[in-house]
């Protein structure tokens, strides 16, 4: 098997009882790393966590994310899915140890020192989790960041789009803060209208557009009254000023992604007695994450799969009932109910606003507004970059930063005239290579969460943050696979001392004069962290 870093063949049995290997340490990527859309080193982090070194732990994070504490509390933590450790018992709770270093890096005051300057000046259209991320990171490569928003405040559509139930608006504006304090320049109520213009008098070096998906998708439905048909991402983006629009009890919500989970348990704080989403497809077919749905159906939300709207009228809506075909599309029956509703939210997901790019040379803009980028992040017009959910990819918060991160170092290149290449990935670490026997287990940390009558009466987070303790005791629980973590079972186990510790970097070399090749550190490794790799003369 080959190491795809070092490009070494590690051993096989037999090389290891011939005497013609050694044995080496390994960096290898641990899954969650991997699946992190955000590129977070999260095995690195939980280290430190470990080592109870939280603001090291931070500051790694910090140096692929710059909003932890918004992502424990809204990201859907695909790490969490791939973590070796739900083999044993269950994945370690990382969006957790993620939000309790985000709110104690708040809480701290703790803050990231910008590059040196460079005298380059960049344009960010767009203060979502991309913009912010690309602001970020450019500051850290020391370029100057415009950010201009059009809304009144920042944070784009983790502001307007995901309810303060889940996320605090003071937690995103702190957030936010500490990027401005690194010298980002923000602009609100600044839209750009005639973009090529606006670059040339302002002489930015170049352009990133990161404009969220804040326009719904519309259907329309015959109404006896177009003002019971509300728009979910209004709804969302103020409920608490916006109650007159939900009129009565019974609120439909026409639609089954998150922003429609999001929409119905909205309807309930505002005041519905009744909250019913209404999807064309099944539960399988759902767009929506399954956390999204389990929690709406606890605080009370009902589902009607396999219907559609035809009409509202009369506090009445005719909903007909579908079938999925061979391919998962559904068609319709013919067969039709009628439902109470006093208000329909329309929830059928949301476009970009691109049409005044559409005069700009060059720039291809493709399906829901999305932009055409090269591996570059780059439009079609030199020195215009987009990411996050002005191009044609997933549309989370995660994804959106991930994007950021990589398009401030693709533009740092094309600002010195080259391309960005990522660095090579190392060999994944599997789970049939950890040894289970060597990990006891404990139950994974519980986040509290508030009772459901409280739920549903305010608009208050609905889980709570781990304490200090149980988030360094959740970061024990990590295998730190495929990577050392001074566990001390090579030094324990090796027959000929040939191990040596490295004191404070917690590390370990092997002294090749008293190794005798027997292979045991490697087998014995917990974390397949130690590997047999043939001897450099191919002996």
């Amino acid at each position: 098997m080959e190491d795809p870093v070092s490009g070494k063949e590690w051993a096989s049995p037999v090389e290891i009882s011939s005497g013609l290997v050694h044995p080496v340490y390994l960096n290898r990527s641990p899954p969650c790393n991997v699946t992190c859309p955000a590129g977070e080193n999260v095995q690195g982090w939980l280290d430190w966590v470990r080592a109870e070194n939280y603001q090291e732990a931070w500051r790694t994070i910090m140096r692929d994310n710059p909003l932890p504490a918004v992502h424990g509390r809204v990201c859907y933590h695909p790490c969490e899915n791939a973590c070796n450790r739900k083999h044993l018992d269950a994945p370690v709770s990382i969006h957790a140890v993620e939000r309790f270093l985000g709110d104690l890096a708040i809480q701290s005051g703790w803050s990231v020192a910008p590059g040196p300057p460079t005298g380059k000046k960049i344009l960010v259209i767009g203060s979502g989790p991309c913009g912010l991320s690309v602001a970020f990171h450019l500051r850290l490569l020391g370029h100057g960041v415009c950010v201009h928003e059009a809304a009144d405040q920042l944070g784009g559509m983790m502001r307007y789009g995901i309810p303060e139930y889940r996320l605090p608006r003071n937690v995103l504006d702190a957030e936010i803060d500490r990027i401005a304090r690194m010298g980002v320049e923000f602009k609100t109520g600044a839209k750009v209208d005639q973009l090529d213009d606006f670059v040339k008098e302002h002489r930015f070096d170049a352009v990133f557009l990161a404009i969220g998906a804040n326009l719904s998708k519309r259907v329309d439905i015959p109404a006896d009254d177009a003002r019971r048909i509300v728009d979910a991402l209004k709804l969302l983006a103020d409920p608490q000023s916006n109650a007159g629009l939900c009129v009565g009890r019974r609120v439909v919500i026409y639609g089954g992604g998150n922003t429609a989970m999001d929409a119905a348990r909205t309807a309930l704080r505002m005041g519905a007695s009744e909250s019913l989403i209404i999807y064309r497809r099944d539960v399988k077919h759902m767009p929506a994450h399954l956390a999204e749905l389990e929690e709406a159906q606890a605080e009370g939300v009902k589902v009607h799969w396999l219907r559609t709207i035809k009409k509202l009228e009369g506090g009445q809506i005719e909903v007909e009932a579908m079938r999925l075909d061979a391919k998962g599309k559904p068609q319709p029956t013919g067969e039709t109910e009628i439902i109470p509703a006093d208000a329909v939210v329309l929830a059928l997901g949301q476009q970009t606003h691109s049409d005044f790019l559409k005069d700009i040379p060059g720039l291809k803009i493709v399906g829901d507004g999305a932009i055409e980028v090269d591996e570059q992040m780059m439009t079609g017009y030199p020195g215009i970059f987009a990411g996050g959910d002005m191009i044609p990819e997933n549309k989370t918060v995660t994804t959106a930063v991930g994007h950021g991160k990589k398009a401030a170092r693709c533009l740092d290149g094309w600002l010195g005239g080259k391309s960005y290449v990522a660095p090579p990935k190392h060999a994944i670490a599997k789970f049939g290579e950890i040894k289970m026997n060597w990990f006891p287990t404990f139950p994974r940390g519980v986040e509290p969460t508030l009772d459901l009558a409280a739920r549903q009466a305010s608009f208050a987070e609905t889980t709570g943050g781990l304490e200090r303790g149980a988030a360094h005791e959740e970061a024990r629980r990590c295998f730190s696979c495929g990577n050392c973590f001074a566990c001390d079972t090579c030094y324990d186990v090796c027959p000929d001392q040939a191990i040596v510790k490295q004191g404070s970097t917690r590390r370990y070399e092997i002294d090749m004069n008293y190794c005798s090749r027997c292979g045991l550190c490697a087998q014995e490794c917990p974390c397949a962290a130690i590997a047999m790799i043939q001897d450099a003369a191919g002996r």
